[in-house]
């Protein structure tokens, strides 16, 4: 079950801003954005423009994208490019969405045989102008792809699909199950970021909720041949504390994969960096996940959700 009550609230938080508040300091030296090279990277933005689609990569600014996109990997994000909320680290544009596509699955499916692709990540904006929160889009995806390929690998990173949580997982577990062959041995991942601390969620989370997220986690978990997996970002103020709060929470319900990394400001106009964490103590954050049973853990400054997703651990 959800814990009732997550990790104490601190009263004295400190004040976030869409400003150009500058960050804390300088941005420390062991903080490296691999830059992009080599022919699969040209073949993976091909593919991606060909078929006229998104990825997290580009409209996130996620500062992995050279190396993943050198590597003939890619998070799509489906969708469209607009999110339905505005959460203040996020480079993904927010207002009305007016884009939905029904050839989008087949696109996705299309673009990941021509990449060769073992291991496919798919996530999605917001979107909580639709009444199941775009899960009938992932579910198609995950047919489409499995066509091609049955055993191919597959992450969610979905949504935490508002108030209609339990008819969007089912609609995805039946479509999965639809298309699941004796043969398949890949276990697939469920994906779903908390980011921050509870303490937190009014300023860097806008319109989400940290029990609401713990739920979706849950759901995930309780479905057959499912991995559920969290991120959380660092240096916006936290303490050691209370992310090993969030971690205990997100065991208590389930949750076997985490992925802590640092967070950077995508432009002077999102939430400021309070601390840039030393490597220390992201090797101490592993330390803590590994001890309270996370079997796939992944602790750094530029770790991401799906930063390396496809190893098993």
């Amino acid at each position: 079950m959800v814990n009732k009550e997550p990790s104490a609230i601190n009263k004295s938080l400190p004040v976030f801003d869409h400003s150009d508040e500058p960050n804390a300091t300088r941005m420390p030296l062991w903080i490296r954005q691999p830059l992009a090279s080599g022919v699969r990277y040209s073949d993976t933005a091909r593919a991606v423009s060909k078929n006229n689609l998104h990825t997290v990569c580009e409209e996130a600014h996620c500062p992995n994208r050279g190396e993943c996109w050198s590597h003939g990997t890619a998070t799509f994000m489906l969708l469209g490019d607009t999110c339905t909320r505005a959460c203040g680290f996020c480079a993904v544009k927010t207002g009305k969405p007016d884009w939905f596509d029904e050839e989008e699955a087949q696109r996705i499916a299309d673009a990941v045989a021509t990449m060769g692709l073992d291991y496919v990540v798919l996530t999605s904006v917001n979107r909580d102008d639709l009444k199941e929160g775009g899960a009938t889009v992932f579910a198609d995806t995950i047919v489409a792809m499995r066509k091609n390929r049955h055993d191919i690998g597959i992450e969610l990173l979905t949504p935490d699909f508002n108030r209609c949580q339990q008819e969007a997982v089912d609609i995805i577990m039946s479509k999965l199950n639809s298309v699941k062959c004796d043969s398949l041995s890949t276990q697939m991942v469920w994906g779903h970021n908390v980011e921050t601390i509870p303490d937190f969620y009014k300023t860097v989370r806008k319109g989400s909720s940290y029990e609401r997220s713990l739920k979706m986690l849950e759901l995930a978990v309780q479905q057959e041949g499912v991995e559920a997996k969290s991120a959380i970002m660092m240096g916006m103020g936290e303490t050691e504390a209370q992310v090993t709060g969030v971690l205990k929470d997100l065991r208590s319900v389930g949750v076997q994969r985490i992925a802590m990394g640092q967070y950077l400001r995508p432009t002077r106009y999102h939430l400021p960096v309070k601390e840039y964490v030393a490597l220390e103590q992201f090797e101490q954050y592993e330390k803590i996940a590994k001890d309270l049973g996370f079997s796939w853990v992944k602790s750094g400054p530029m770790v991401r959700s799906s930063y390396h997703a496809e190893e098993v651990q």
